[in-house]
């Protein structure tokens, strides 16, 4: 609704900007003395200014037309005189006028009647035919031409052939006139049924119901009001009543036809365009291009119906000079409507075509490119139809523009504000297919790297930026060449801006850690990262100013940037499964490596745990001893992440091993305190023997 907006606008001040040279020379009448040229007023404000210089115009094209008021007025005083006249002169012989007019018409219904009864008992005895039974189109159609059509067409020609038996009256002229309109109405409204009934099959019959339903009284109307308009303007009607009177009544008919007439099409459009555009499965898919121009112009065929109304009921009233220029110009209309929408068409099935498709799949660039280039292309196909349409009324868009103080100001700057939005269009499109581009996983690529985390973290970042960057460069120029004065906005932004900044240095500190942060790659999306603040977790979102982090039971912290000193990051590259295990000084040391080494065997054979493996166990040997035993070192070299499970597997197998080698034990604290239950200590001096001696404490430490 919007560009249909600016288009009348645009359309309307060029109408206004014709009137100042609008008065060309005649042939045959002389040019009056030429005043000195008129220096052309200075345009200032932009765009706004421009609309704002030309308003005394659009004002003065609206106002209505005295001299058109004046005529009607006129006529309508003639008309008044001319019915006083016509009362005078029925009153004479009104009984003459009123028989005249009982007598046609009577010879009319009763002949109506009389062959409409016939028609009807046909149509009930052919029904009943066998043949006829399994053809309803063949019905229908008889159901309205032999009742209907028939009767109407032989009815006219009696009542007028009684006519002449008749002297010249004015109840003879509108027996006559009201005959006429009514066969009119009866024929037209059962031939336009016949052909609607001849849409009457597959998913057609509902639509077709609809219309057999609810038009057959507005089309009798339409019928009925045109024809009385068209035999009101007869010259033999016009002389017995009245030529002011006949062209008023005839105006006021055809006014009501033509709004009787507009409001079926609107209220019957989508019945019609089901009709137009419903076609057999088979045809659809054998012909995609004629079912996709029968669906556009499916939803476009009323407002060709509907301009043509408009241009009838305003050459009715007599607002143009040239009633067969007005129609011919809503014709040139009607075939430039259905024209452009056809081109429409053929550009959209050339820019969604299997190769244009083909082309946009495999390159992102160009499919983007190809979109802008079709936006483009049914741009210029509107500003083109405005011009032409323009031309065919009278009106030069482009002349308008170039003659015009007021054209050329509104034109330089919509070719300005259109040139802004086309380059930061492009801009757009050209960053933003780059940055999709680049987070995009490789499909079926050998050798292509996936996007990395930091690239996922920078990038969305940076599109964001982009985005307010390029609009915000696009709202202040297209401000600028509108007229308005951008300087004090500017001026005010940058000092609330530094009022801000002033006002709020921790979120400045904030953004400018974060950003830092992101430039160094410190962390990305998907990172398990310990803060100094205290908190550690994975890293779910960045944002411009705080870090989301998800810790390991599922809470979400969010940690601003500027509370961040240290970062550890547990995520990066790879990492070590350490091993540290302390044995008794009676050990067999070259055994518990051994069962070292078996243990960290186990694990590379592993096919699970394996994949977390970026090398061999490294065994370090003897690392240091104490007071509780001997202190063996070992380590993994895992991925990133992988370090607990291998840890936690590794310590589960070596206790299975150690447990089953007797050489070999675990050191435990020193001094050991070995506490036993109360009752195993009852068993075990039970089962002692009473003469056995006291074991002499030991020397070593506890096991």
């Amino acid at each position: 609704m919007s560009r249909l907006s600016a288009v009348l606008l645009l359309l309307l001040l060029a109408m206004t900007g014709t009137s100042a040279y609008g008065t060309a020379a005649v042939p045959g009448i002389s040019k009056p003395a030429e005043a000195p040229a008129e220096p052309e007023p200075l345009v200032q404000g932009g765009l706004l200014g421009a609309i704002s210089s030309s308003i005394d115009d659009v004002q003065d094209k609206l106002d209505l037309d005295q001299s058109l008021v004046d005529a009607w007025r006129l006529r309508a005083d003639r008309a008044v005189d001319e019915v006083d006249r016509l009362v005078d002169q029925t009153s004479r012989s009104s009984w003459r006028v009123a028989g005249d007019f009982l007598l046609l018409s009577g010879v009319w219904l009763g002949t109506f009647a009389l062959i409409w009864t016939g028609a009807r008992l046909l149509v009930r005895r052919l029904s009943r035919r066998r043949w006829l039974r399994t053809r309803q189109r063949v019905l229908d159609l008889l159901g309205y031409l032999l009742p209907y059509t028939l009767p109407a067409v032989a009815c006219l020609p009696l009542t007028l052939y009684v006519s002449h038996f008749l002297q010249v009256s004015v109840g003879r002229a509108l027996a006559l006139c009201f005959a006429y309109a009514t066969s009119s109405g009866i024929v037209s409204t059962s031939v336009l049924l016949c052909v609607i009934v001849m849409f009457n099959g597959g998913h057609k019959r509902r639509a077709v119901a609809i219309l057999r339903r609810f038009s057959p009284r507005p089309l009798f109307m339409i019928g009925f009001l045109a024809a009385l308009s068209d035999a009101l303007t007869s010259p033999q009607i016009a002389r017995q009543l009245g030529g002011n009177i006949t062209s008023s009544i005839a105006v006021f008919t055809g006014l009501s036809a033509s709004m009787i007439f507009g409001w079926l099409v609107i209220h019957m459009r989508r019945p019609v365009a089901h009709l137009i555009r419903n076609r057999p499965l088979a045809q659809r898919l054998k012909q995609p291009a004629l079912q996709e121009s029968l669906r556009i112009f499916s939803g476009l065929w009323y407002w060709p119906i509907l301009l043509m109304v408009l241009v009838s009921a305003v050459s009715l009233i007599g607002v143009g000079e040239d009633n067969q220029k007005a129609l011919r110009c809503a014709l040139f209309t009607t075939i430039l409507l259905i024209a452009t929408v056809f081109l429409s068409t053929v550009f959209q099935h050339v820019f969604k075509s299997p190769k244009a498709e083909a082309i946009q799949r495999n390159s992102a660039y160009k499919g983007r490119l190809l979109s802008l280039l079709h936006a483009l292309l049914r741009i210029v196909m509107a500003v083109a139809f405005i011009e032409i349409l323009g031309r065919i009324w009278g009106v030069s868009l482009f002349e308008f523009a170039s003659r015009n103080a007021v054209g050329r100001a509104i034109s330089d700057s919509l070719s300005r504000i259109g040139l802004i939005f086309l380059v930061t269009w492009l801009t757009w499109v050209v960053l933003d297919t780059a940055i999709q581009e680049a987070l995009k996983p490789p499909l079926n690529k050998r050798g292509a790297r996936a996007p990395s985390t930091r690239v996922k973290t920078i990038l969305p970042l940076l599109r964001n930026a982009a985005k307010i960057i390029l609009v915000v460069i696009c709202a202040i120029t297209t401000m600028a060449n509108l007229g308005i004065n951008v300087a004090p906005l500017l001026a005010g932004a940058g000092v609330v801006g530094l009022a801000i900044g002033f006002g709020s240095q921790q979120l400045v500190q904030d953004v400018i850690t974060g950003l830092f942060i992101i430039i160094e790659d410190t962390l990305s999306i998907g990172d398990w990262v310990v803060l100094s603040s205290g908190h550690a977790g994975t890293v779910e979102g960045l944002t411009i100013r705080t870090l989301r982090l998800r810790d390991g039971k599922g809470f979400v912290h969010s940690v601003p940037f500027g509370q961040i000193k240290a970062v550890t990051n547990q995520s990066r590259q790879f990492a070590f499964a350490f091993f540290s295990v302390q044995f008794t000084y009676d050990t067999d040391v070259d055994r518990a490596i051994e069962l070292i080494r078996e243990a960290g065997d186990s694990i590379s054979e592993d096919p699970f745990l394996k994949f977390n493996l970026q090398g061999p166990l490294d065994v370090f040997g003897v690392d240091k001893m104490d007071l509780n035993g001997v202190v063996l070192t070992a380590q993994f070299r895992t991925v990133s992440g992988g370090q607990y499970a291998v840890s936690r597997a590794f310590n589960q197998r070596l206790k299975k091993l150690v447990d089953n080698e007797p050489s070999v034990h675990f050191a435990q604290t020193y001094p050991q305190q070995v506490v036993l239950p109360k009752r195993l200590d009852t068993q075990v001096e039970n089962s002692a023997p009473s003469t056995q001696a006291p074991s002499k404490p030991s020397d070593q430490p506890a096991r």
